[in-house]
């Protein structure tokens, strides 16, 4: 494991770690509410939850210009990842949700890692290692495991096969905000709640749904500001310095708080599929930590804005005052240059490789 990737793959965890637990959570909660009126909530708490926080923010004048800032190009690319991961794919998993086990769920939901890792190397070019592509391997052979129902007529559980749905449609919001992960998180991850669980919550009541009690509703928004809104801002994060494909692959440890709230809270049982899908899971996910990609690489020259430091190898232009200390956002040039040394396809290596030339 590279130092330099150390905190991108620990906040890649930490997202997991938070959105893996909402599986079961928010199974145990459609018991008290319809599925649409759920995915409304859970979104906008998320949004609402990261608005607070930036008003906060603001008035402790703690963010300065430390991010950079949305902008009009940026828009489709949003658009895109609210459509796709923020209205349609939680509206989808949630009903999935309703025929499928919590424990089950939770690990059908590391395939939105492999549907991002193929849509990043197939449609984006991001390069993905012989190592992460085995890592893929692994994990969609677990997913296969996971989604096989002997008792049903066809041998398929349709709630599994939702959950993957909703998966590969996480997987071109994570492929489209990729391409603007230099910006802002909080201002991506707030206007994808507000938007989305807007959206969400009109269509509810268009379809007759029941608003449960305010209860309720506060309970949801709270799990929605932690496992979607705090989640998806780390997620965000981690991608800068990984790439799409090996952070969303990260996303194979989410099981793991999924599974032990599972046997908690749902007192669910064990099956044979799950203990198989288990290991194959972990060791995807091993696999993808320690990975080391290192080659001589050309970086074209390039003007751009983004969050930076100066104590790396491709920030050392030079500024008025002392910014160069500390975290901060301005648009800079990077003169083309040529070196070696370990990197992943953060937002500074998305070059092609000479086997994929």
């Amino acid at each position: 494991m590279n130092r330099n990737n150390i905190y991108p793959i620990i906040q890649a965890m930490l997202a997991a770690l938070l959105f893996g637990a909402s599986a079961p959570i928010a199974k145990l909660l459609l018991g008290e509410i319809e599925p649409i009126s759920l995915a409304a909530f859970l979104y906008l708490g998320s949004g609402f939850g990261l608005l607070v926080l930036r008003i906060f923010q603001r008035n402790g004048n703690k963010i300065e210009s430390t991010e950079a800032s949305l902008k009009r190009t940026d828009i489709g690319w949003l658009a895109g990842a609210i459509i796709a991961g923020g209205i349609t794919a939680p509206i989808i998993l949630l009903f999935g949700l309703r025929d499928t086990p919590g424990a089950t769920a939770s690990l059908l939901l590391t395939f939105e890692g492999v549907a991002t890792t193929l849509i990043a190397a197939m449609v984006f070019k991001e390069s993905v290692s012989r190592r992460a592509w085995w890592a893929i391997l692994v994990i969609t052979t677990a997913s296969i495991l996971l989604s096989v129902n002997l008792n049903d007529e066809w041998g398929v559980s349709w709630g599994a096969m939702g959950i993957l749905t909703a998966c590969l449609l996480w997987g071109i919001d994570n492929n489209f905000t990729r391409n603007i992960s230099a910006k802002d998180p909080i201002s991506i991850v707030m206007v994808k709640g507000l938007v989305a669980g807007s959206f969400s919550l009109i269509l509810a009541t268009i379809l007759g749904n029941r608003i449960p009690n305010l209860g309720i509703v506060i309970k949801v928004m709270v799990l929605g500001s932690l496992s979607y809104g705090l989640s998806i801002t780390l997620f965000i994060r981690a991608m800068r310095g990984l790439g799409a494909a090996r952070t969303s692959a990260l996303f194979g440890t989410a099981p793991l708080a999924g599974i032990a709230l599972s046997l908690w809270l749902l007192q669910e049982s064990v099956n044979t599929m799950f203990l198989v899908a288990l290991p194959l899971m972990v060791v995807g996910a091993i696999l993808l930590v320690y990975e080391e990609h290192k080659h001589n690489h050309v970086h074209e020259a390039t003007v751009h804005e983004h969050r930076h430091r100066h104590d790396d190898e491709h920030h050392i232009h030079n500024h008025e005052t002392n910014e160069y200390a500390r975290s901060h956002s301005h648009w800079h040039e990077h003169n083309c240059h040529e070196h070696e040394h370990h990197h992943m396809p953060d937002i500074h290596h998305r070059h092609v490789h000479p086997s994929e030339a």
